[in-house]
């Protein structure tokens, strides 16, 4: 469904049956009042067609808690989701204040858990999903909806780069497309290491669902997952005390266009969830498999590097991204559900 053809009715006759754009879909600019994000700035994205997004520009513009036809699709920690001033950015100081939701942005010079690399200290999941973004677009026009904002990690005498930041649908639509624009605004090479941290849980996830992941090599990072590589496409009940498996899936070069793409479904609940990403820059993808108790997650997470163990891992690996000085790279990624037997808009 487009606005082309919206409940049947063309875009140009809309205006007839319609008193305004909100009335199919909005984007509602909102400051939490209470609890963990108190303070913080919330902007919600209702395409009009089933699917809700709550935006943070306080967190990078990242996304929080989703529902697609009504299902929440999205996992929430027990931390809530607070501003980022309060995040503690220091060794694994990241998980005192990581909130799931469907996106948590890692990066933008590291990720993985905590390494010193060349006498700088470096932390878990790097820095960039708790600075605020500067929003400088929400618009809804010609059946497209818009969010655009700038993020900016910089350091004196140290790292100095910008993210634009376009997060976008269809009205009617169900597949949201979140696109970075990083360039490195310094005057010496800059590592550049991002893993887009996508958190799907309950009722999505469940014992009954399914994933799908076309690779042409699949690794166990952990000792866990190197004992259950015949595991990693299945889930079962939330269990106390249970390990976390991390999976690296390299998607086939031969795939169709540059996009690739992992699908959960829930044939119970009769939904779909796909990530899809640009391989052009986005070469892997690691999966989180952790089903404890409170903790019942599956992280699907595109990245640009092949090693997941520290930035100083990374560099000793041969395997570190790199900008050049003005030096700009696009990453694109897109969330998209269906309701099965029907294709995501």
């Amino acid at each position: 469904m487009t606005l082309s053809s919206y409940y049947g009715v063309s875009a140009d006759q809309v205006h007839r049956y319609a008193g305004r754009e909100a009335q199919l879909a909005r984007v509602e600019s909102l400051v939490e009042t209470n609890g963990p994000g108190a303070g913080s700035r919330r902007l919600h994205l209702d395409t009009g067609g089933g699917l809700a997004v709550d935006l943070h520009p306080d967190r990078a513009l990242d996304l929080g808690r989703v529902t697609f036809a009504g299902v929440p699709v999205a996992w929430l920690s027990p931390t809530g989701i607070p501003g980022g001033a309060h995040q503690d950015s220091a060794d694994a100081g990241f998980l005192k204040t990581f909130g799931g939701g469907l996106l948590a942005t890692c990066g933008m010079d590291t990720f993985g858990p905590p390494s010193t690399d060349e006498g700088r200290e470096y932390g878990t999941h790097g820095r960039f999903g708790a600075l605020p973004a500067t929003i400088e677009t929400v618009r809804i026009r010609r059946g497209k909806i818009r969010v655009v904002g700038t993020i900016r990690q910089a350091t004196v005498f140290g790292e100095n780069i910008e993210v634009r930041r376009t997060i976008s649908a269809r009205v009617g639509g169900h597949t949201l497309r979140v696109t970075d624009e990083v360039t490195n605004r310094g005057d010496a090479d800059q590592a550049h290491m991002v893993l887009y941290h996508a958190n799907f849980g309950w009722p999505l996830l469940s014992p009954e669902s399914t994933l799908e992941i076309a690779a042409d090599e699949r690794i166990g990072i952990d000792e866990y997952a190197r004992a259950e590589m015949a595991e990693w496409g299945r889930f079962h009940e939330p269990t106390a005390g249970i390990a976390e498996r991390v999976y690296r899936h390299d998607p086939p070069a031969t795939e169709a266009g540059s996009w690739s793409r992992a699908r959960l479904t829930n044939p119970t609940l009769g939904i779909s969830a796909e990530v899809r990403f640009d391989r052009a820059t986005l070469g892997h993808l690691y999966e989180w498999k952790m089903l404890g108790e409170g903790t019942y997650v599956l992280g699907l997470e595109p990245s640009n590097c092949p090693t997941i163990t520290g930035r100083a891992a990374a560099r000793a690996a041969g395997t570190l991204p790199v900008l050049a000085p003005g030096e700009t790279v696009r990453h694109r990624v897109e969330f998209a559900f269906a309701r099965l037997g029907s294709e995501a808009a």
